[in-house]
């Protein structure tokens, strides 16, 4: 379409998704005097942050501060280029670093979201500081509802049941978008700009196939939505695509619940066995990567070992504490008694706990490189809950640049099309290994404010 006669209506900012993400994007057009529209496919907001734990990471916050933490921008950006062994964009870090505090204080101040430093989170898994905040007591559903209370408060209009079916260009502007009703009706709507906050991928089985396929066999336990229709219509347009590759597994899903285990059961001290009582991975070293190792164990199943110190540590975290109310946790007093509630060979699963309380006892490091110098097995009484593997969420998406603008093949930035969240290419790397913990969440609010803002100001060029 060339001609704006053709639209039905038009809007200065148009956002697609109403996730994280997509709120945040509002926030921020808002605050530089511009109102958005925003739309969302499904009937009710929530999209990957309603199923994560909603946490995000900040380096350099005032919550950190009254903790005495030491954190900043710089730190944080060379712990995202560690984690993913060098193998990310610096720019898309650079940016992620230097404007994750600001955003959190910005949120906080500004539309009164009550996030600070949550301590249950140790600095692991990458992170060389406790840096990941949230809403102490609330999960990533609790945080997209407030968001939408905040959007609504401010006179935000959100269409339920809509979806982004096509971008239409003039030149080089974005200048409108074709939108599918919830009764199939196609709805032609112009923008001056546009922001893709559609969340990722990992619902389309054709494109993990296609770009991770060594996924095929894990559970997903993502967002239906994410369906990578986002990234589908920007990539007709010439947009690049990076690290399509890249995702976020996770070990612990439990099973039958399908309730993840929160990491601080391993952080505190938690191992991980197979269904024949043997360990086999360092549950220190990579919280997403971990799922490939317990694939490759038999039937791709094992046990979170725990004990009744860890628990109480870790009882006021949501998912734990639906676990606790299920009466998921098989509980007993001494390892045999554990090996018969799990079916597990009990001289193999006593080796493989007993090795781990020698090893910490004389405060080693075990034969699979997990240092036990400042942690604590578990002991009796014991814990145990059933997980399997699973795909969460996709990583790769649409090349941008610090500004959140969507990137041509020549590298030039489309002028008013702009992308965060799952849409976007995150920095975790071209794979399963390089995600950092709340990374997800931290892509969608950072690029969410970048892009926002961005929007606002390309909207009145």
């Amino acid at each position: 379409m060339s001609e704006a006669e053709g639209f039905e209506f038009s809007v200065p900012v148009l956002i697609a998704g109403a996730g994280a993400c997509g709120a945040v994007a509002a926030l921020a057009a808002l605050n530089a005097g511009v109102t958005p529209l925003v739309i969302e496919r499904d009937d009710r907001p929530g999209g990957s942050t309603g199923m994560s734990q909603g946490l995000f990471c900040a380096a350099g916050t005032q919550s950190q501060r009254e903790h005495g933490i030491e954190d900043n921008a710089d730190i944080f950006f060379a712990d995202i280029i560690e984690k993913a062994k060098g193998q990310t964009d610096p720019v898309i870090a650079r940016a992620l670093a230097d404007h994750s505090a600001p955003t959190l204080e910005w949120l906080r101040a500004a539309h009164d979201l009550p996030w600070e430093l949550d301590l249950r989170f140790r600095a692991s898994y990458g992170n060389s500081r406790q840096r990941l905040h949230g809403w102490p007591g609330h999960s990533g559903d609790d945080m997209v509802q407030l968001l939408h209370r905040r959007m609504s408060d401010a006179g935000v209009d959100v269409l339920m049941e809509t979806r982004l079916v096509d971008i239409y260009v003039q030149g080089d502007r974005i200048i409108g978008v074709a939108l599918e009703r919830a009764d199939g009706a196609i709805e032609k709507v112009g923008c001056d700009a546009l922001v893709l906050a559609c969340g990722g991928f990992g619902a389309n089985r054709a494109m993990t196939d296609r770009y991770m396929p060594e996924t095929a066999t894990l559970k997903y336990n993502g967002h239906e939505g994410s369906q990578g229709e986002a990234i589908v219509v920007a990539e007709r347009l010439g947009a690049v695509l990076a690290d399509m590759g890249s995702y976020q597994g996770y070990a612990m899903l439990t099973d039958p619940q399908g309730i993840s285990v929160p990491p601080p059961v391993l952080i505190e001290g938690g191992i991980i066995v197979n269904k024949l009582g043997n360990r086999f991975t360092d549950e220190s070293a990579d919280i997403a990567g971990m799922v490939h190792p317990l694939a490759g164990q038999p039937d791709g199943l094992g046990w979170v070992i725990y004990d009744a110190r860890i628990e109480e540590r870790c009882a006021q975290i949501p998912e734990l504490a639906q676990l606790m109310a299920l009466n998921a946790p098989k509980i007993a007093e001494d390892l045999e008694t554990l090996a018969k509630l799990t079916s597990t060979d009990p001289a193999q699963l006593a080796a493989a706990v007993g090795d781990v309380q020698r090893v910490a006892a004389a405060k080693g490091t075990d034969a699979f490189g997990r240092s036990w110098a400042s942690e604590t097995p578990p002991s009796g009484p014991y814990r145990a809950l059933k997980v399997t593997g699973a795909l969460y969420h996709t990583q790769g998406g649409l090349q941008i640049d610090g500004a959140a603008r969507v990137l041509r093949q020549d590298g030039t930035p489309f002028a008013n099309l702009f992308a965060g969240g799952g849409s976007a290419r995150s920095v975790s790397g071209p794979s399963s290994w390089g995600y950092l913990p709340a990374m997800g969440l931290t892509t969608a609010v950072v690029l969410g404010r970048l892009a926002g803002e961005g929007a606002a100001r390309a909207s009145a060029d």
